[in-house]
């Protein structure tokens, strides 16, 4: 199911072209993310209730992570310690994102859903990344 799952998603049925496809769209979605986080961090701190600061550090972080990724993505063949950092960042990211909101910022109602579907998003992302490795080394 996973493989069908997978394949319907790239459009392919090659797991290097899977894993790419998926690195790539990862640093694509990441790096949108952390540019708005970094070009408007007023707006977008006011609106989620987090501080101009923390979300202007967050997008750099996330940019200079989406080009890691892209870069990833762009390789022929993704290393696989390389993509196992990826999957790991991401869960770590999820997790993170979770015990911000439980302990750390005091977002409003706009910053804790977008807290946790950027969290859901990223979780999908790391589930479907290990598939796809796990697929290239069969």
């Amino acid at each position: 199911m996973t493989q069908a799952l997978l394949t319907g998603l790239s459009r392919t049925t090659r797991p290097q072209s899977v894993l790419r496809r998926l690195l790539a769209l990862d640093a694509v979605v990441t790096g949108a993310n952390g540019l708005a986080y970094a070009v408007a961090p007023g707006p977008l701190g006011e609106l989620l209730g987090i501080e101009r600061g923390l979300l202007f550090e967050l997008g750099l972080l996330l940019a200079v992570y989406a080009a890691g990724v892209g870069l990833l993505a762009s390789r022929p063949v993704p290393s696989v310690p390389g993509v196992k950092a990826v999957i790991d960042i991401n869960l770590l990211w999820t997790v993170g994102s979770v015990l911000a909101i439980v302990g750390w910022i005091d977002p409003t109602t706009a910053g804790t859903v977008w807290t946790l579907l950027q969290a859901g998003t990223v979780a999908g992302f790391a589930a479907l990344q290990w598939a796809a490795l796990r697929a290239t080394r069969r």
